[in-house]
């Protein structure tokens, strides 16, 4: 009895070692197929060649039922048959905009994704292709920007760009204010600055005298918090000797 338990066990051990030197042999499994999407095709000619190249605007979304797109590209087939890729920012309902804002006769793609935050905020980005080459022209740079809140419930903000000044009246909010310890009987508690958002999105813009088209970007400037808005910021931008200008800045109250 006792040599046919030894044996059982022996022979189970063997087993085992059969099994288990298996499922290091074996082939590991094949990668499962990334959940890429074709979102949108355009035929447009941003080469300058005078013929429609191919643009697919493409994404692999966070998980296969989300609607955040963490990975976004375009893939161009050009007239000539050269494929160029463009990487972007990932976001929600993507999409290109075709216009001339260098101003050389060639469209450029101007790419925008929310970023579906409270703000309204937008990923951005401004290829050209012109001749088959991918060059990243950029977008204006940030406004100087002065704000900060005054005694008697007043704010003070100030465009450095243009020497431009407005007092903002702030006294509808003085009762949440003061609740937040911002002010006591209308005298600043100490030195409190505006919060100045970052540009929530640019749009494709004619702009007067201007040959073509410029851009217009838009900055929300808030109080005590992000939904505490003041006003927007609107400035207008053309693109001129390699560079953006700065044509002009509006202000409007909330």
């Amino acid at each position: 009895m006792r040599k046919e338990l030894l044996f059982a066990f022996g022979a189970f051990f063997i087993m085992s070692l059969h099994a288990i030197a298996g499922n290091f042999s074996a082939e590991p499994p094949e990668e499962q197929p990334v959940n890429e999407m074709t979102l949108k095709v355009y035929k447009k000619d941003v080469t300058g060649d005078g013929k429609k190249d191919t643009i697919t605007l493409k994404a692999i979304p966070f998980s296969p039922d989300a609607l955040f797109l963490k990975q976004i590209w375009a893939d161009i087939t050009t007239s000539e048959g050269s494929d160029i890729r463009i990487d972007y920012d990932g976001g929600y309902e993507p999409k290109i905009q075709f216009d001339d804002l260098n101003h050389d006769g060639i469209k450029d793609m101007l790419y925008s994704s929310a970023t579906g935050g409270s703000g309204g905020l937008y990923n951005m980005a401004l290829h050209t292709l012109a001749n088959n080459k991918l060059v990243d022209i950029g977008l204006p740079e940030p406004l100087t920007i002065q704000a900060q809140f005054e005694d008697q419930y007043q704010a003070s903000i100030t465009f450095v760009d243009t020497n431009q000044s407005y007092t903002v009246d702030l006294s509808d909010r003085k009762e949440e204010y003061e609740r937040l310890g911002i002010y006591t009987d209308g005298k600043l508690n100490e030195p409190m600055e505006l919060m100045v958002g970052p540009y929530a999105f640019f749009t494709p813009t004619k702009l007067f005298g201007k040959p073509g088209k410029g851009l217009k970007g838009y900055q929300q400037i808030s109080g005590a918090y992000h939904a505490d808005g003041i006003g927007t910021v609107t400035s207008y931008w053309y693109y001129d000797k390699n560079k953006w200008n700065l044509i002009k800045i509006m202000w409007k109250e909330n």
